[in-house]
């Protein structure tokens, strides 16, 4: 997905679009220097992307499995109103480092849950206007029916690297794979989904909205 002609276009993309925050490219820079795999921090278009659905639908409340270094949680505090607030949850511990350097002016905004996904998604009780998915892609399909009910009617959601650098459309697929074609199909399937698509930015962005009723 980022050779040839793809990449040519990816890089036009990135110098005509809006240059990223200066948080935004240092916490970037710092996440390729001092993490052993960099190419999971979200990118600066699907950063952009999601920041100008979130002002457009005027969310307010997010929730995100998968925070990594914080790339895509600072993007998000960074257009949400006020009283806005994002519940973002992260396994790994070592990436705390990133969060208190990176999350100190929009600490108000930003609650860290840490923890596996499939064992706090149970026991949470706000209602999301959006969810975003990129966390651990075998748990994909589990982690939207866990957080589907979550989910605002009318509400948004986003899932990153779901055609998982074109693997999907292969006949032969690995575990990974299969795990994230398995989910695009949950998704269009479930009766409580009005609309999806599927965007080819960077490694595939899928974005459903819920039913309103």
């Amino acid at each position: 997905m980022q050779n040839g002609f793809f990449k040519t276009i990816q890089d036009y993309c990135d110098q005509n679009s809006t240059d990223p925050d200066p948080l935004l490219y240092e916490l970037e820079r710092e996440t390729y220097l001092k993490t052993l795999a960099p190419q999971m921090l979200t990118g600066h278009l699907q950063a952009l992307y999601l920041q100008q659905i979130i002002q457009l639908a005027a969310v307010k409340n997010v929730l995100e499995i998968g925070t990594f270094t914080g790339y895509t949680s600072l993007a998000i505090a960074q257009v949400l109103p006020d009283d806005g607030c994002l519940d973002t949850i992260e396994v790994n511990k070592e990436y705390a480092y990133f969060h208190d350097k990176y999350f100190t002016e929009y600490q108000e905004k930003i609650n860290v849950l840490w923890g596996d996904a499939l064992t706090i998604l149970p026991g949470l009780k706000n209602p999301y206007d959006l969810v975003y998915i990129d966390a651990g892609k075998m748990e994909y399909a589990t982690y939207f029916k866990l957080a589907i009910g979550l989910l605002n009617p009318g509400g948004i959601l986003l899932a990153d690297n779901v055609l998982w650098s074109g693997k999907v459309v292969e006949q032969e697929q690995d575990k990974d794979t299969n795990a994230m074609h398995k989910f695009n199909n949950t998704v269009k399937q479930d009766p409580r989904i009005k609309s999806m698509i599927i965007l080819p930015i960077r490694d595939g962005l899928l974005m459903a909205i819920k039913n309103k009723s």
